[in-house]
């Protein structure tokens, strides 16, 4: 039961933390139970996405019965599925909606959804490593709080980013909220996922590797890419649709 609790908690607590970061940014703060809801659709997505990914190495493995190492297919495979799947929960749970109404909205719930997809992948990875113990655990409950939540805000950000500077486009939105301006156009949903694909994956390649050089310029990368985002997000809350 207290392996339990500790893994809730490891998960939850520092997705919550950042997420109250970023909300506090916020010049018009966004309704309760809009950030409720896409919190708790991104935490859907994972369940949605360990069984595509499960299906991806299982196609893999019938393509190519020899292989002997994840390949960089599945790696970028990976990468699509949880990026996409955290965009469609945004785009369910909020770009459909009336409160999505500026274009600092795009960035906010995006986020939001990565954090609750974060929150529950947390929680399952800090479960099964807290199987060797609760110091093992612990280290794994902090190096996900550091690596791969900031993973997810700064790939779903690429996203979020496209999606605000597609408020300035005249074509019809992919997402096209039914009232409270655009969502942006296909061109920038494409790119933001390319760019998220991209980065994804490559913290991937250099996780499975194992490399501690490798890790640690990725961690120092992703710390760059939260300074570089605070300062997009300052820019595009004062945006004007």
């Amino acid at each position: 039961m207290a392996e339990i609790i500790f893994a809730i908690s490891g998960g939850i607590l520092p997705a919550l933390i950042w997420l109250w970061f970023w909300l506090k940014e916020d010049l018009h703060p966004e309704p309760k139970k809009a950030i409720s809801l896409t919190f708790f659709f991104g935490m859907l997505m994972v369940p949605a996405a360990f069984v595509l990914e499960k299906a991806l190495m299982k196609l893999e493995l019938f393509f190519n019965p020899q292989i002997a190492s994840i390949s960089i297919f599945a790696i970028f495979g990976w990468a699509f599925i949880e990026e996409y799947l955290k965009y469609f929960a945004a785009r369910q749970s909020a770009f459909k909606k009336p409160w999505f109404d500026e274009p600092v909205d795009a960035l906010i719930y995006m986020i939001t959804a990565a954090l609750g997809f974060a929150a529950l992948e947390n929680i399952l990875f800090i479960f099964q490593a807290g199987d060797k113990g609760m110091l093992s655990g612990f280290v794994a409950g902090n190096m996900r709080f550091i690596g791969a939540t900031l993973l997810h805000i700064l790939a779903s950000s690429a996203v979020g980013i496209g999606l605000a500077l597609g408020f300035f486009k005249k074509e019809n939105p992919p997402a096209g909220p039914p009232a409270g301006g655009r969502a942006g156009g296909r061109k920038n949903v494409a790119w933001g996922l390319l760019a998220a694909v991209g980065l994804h994956a490559l913290f991937n390649f250099f996780i499975i590797k194992n490399s501690a050089v490798g890790v640690l310029k990725v961690f120092s990368f992703l710390w760059l890419g939260i300074i570089i985002l605070l300062l997009v997000f300052e820019k595009i809350k004062r945006l004007k649709k």
